[in-house]
């Protein structure tokens, strides 16, 4: 089963640049990504750019949506990556994203098979 998990951390886009927390995060990332190899796939995983750098189109008509800069929601937490990973079952996607870095919210969704 697909998995999508999504990463957080309250002030992500705006934390002041640091090599040692930087690497101890690539350290936690390589551990996830290595875990999950072991019990299935990393199908995809990608850092994603700053809210500067995103819209939400919001809900309407197609030809009557409003465009807004950045995201929608309002929240101190914005998603700073993901990864769609294949694995046998929720627990063990749960299980894997506990490796993530400690500093990160992390969201397991399943993933529905709409074939």
């Amino acid at each position: 089963m697909r998995f999508l998990v999504l990463m957080t951390e309250p002030g992500y886009f705006a934390r002041p640049d640091d090599e040692a927390r930087d690497a101890a995060e690539m350290a936690d990332l390589e551990r996830f990504v290595a875990a999950v190899a072991a019990r299935g796939e990393v199908v995809a995983g990608e850092a994603l750019a700053g809210p500067s750098e995103s819209r939400s189109v919001l809900p309407g008509p197609p030809a009557q949506r409003a465009v807004t800069d950045g995201p929608f929601a309002e929240a101190a937490e914005q998603i700073g990556g993901l990864f769609l990973v294949d694995l046998p079952d929720l627990d063990a996607a749960t299980e894997v994203a506990r490796l993530l870095p400690e500093a990160y919210t992390v969201e397991v969704r399943g993933v529905l098979d709409l074939s």
